[in-house]
C-alpha cells in the first residue's frame, strides 16, 4: 500500500530553515492503518511565527496544529496511540502538562516528554504523534 501525504492549511508546514525555502517534510503521512504526524510547534498557520512566549499558549497552539493535521488525515484524538514531546525548558513541564490534560479531555495516549532544544528560536514545545485506524 502506498504512503499518502496528508496536509492541512490549518497547520503550518514545518522543517524549513527560512520561510522562502520549501519544506522537505510532510505534515503527515498515512501508511496503512497508521498516520504519522510530523513534529508541530506553536506557529501560527499563516504567518509561521511563534504565537507567544507563554508555554500554556504555545502548548495549545501546538496541539491545535497537531489536531488539524490529524483531522486532515481522517483522525481524531481518539486515534492517537503515541505522542512525543520536546520541551526547551523542563521547568515548563507542570504548566505544559496542565494544558495538555485540559486539551486532551481525558483521552489516554502513550507519551514521552524530554527536554531538548527545538530548532527554532522561541519555540518552547514541539509534539509529534502516531495515530491508528484499527
Amino acid at each position: 500500500m502506498p504512503k499518502i501525504i496528508v496536509q492541512s492549511a490549518q497547520a503550518p508546514v514545518t522543517g524549513f530553515t527560512d520561510k522562502s525555502t520549501p519544506s522537505p517534510l510532510a505534515q503527515g503521512i498515512r501508511a496503512g492503518d497508521f498516520l504519522y504526524v510530523s513534529g508541530q510547534g506553536p506557529l501560527d498557520p499563516v504567518s509561521k511565527e511563534v504565537v507567544s512566549d507563554d508555554i500554556r499558549e504555545q502548548t495549545r497552539r501546538t496541539l491545535q496544529n497537531l489536531m488539524a493535521v490529524l483531522e486532515a488525515g481522517g483522525a481524531t484524538a481518539a486515534n492517537i496511540i503515541n505522542m512525543r514531546v520536546c520541551l526547551r525548558d523542563v521547568a515548563d513541564f507542570p504548566a505544559f502538562n496542565e494544558e495538555f490534560r485540559a486539551f486532551m479531555g481525558g483521552e489516554k495516549v502513550t507519551r514521552t516528554c524530554i527536554g531538548g532544544t527545538p530548532h527554532r528560536p522561541g519555540v518552547r514545545v514541539e509534539i509529534d504523534c502516531v495515530a491508528y485506524f484499527g
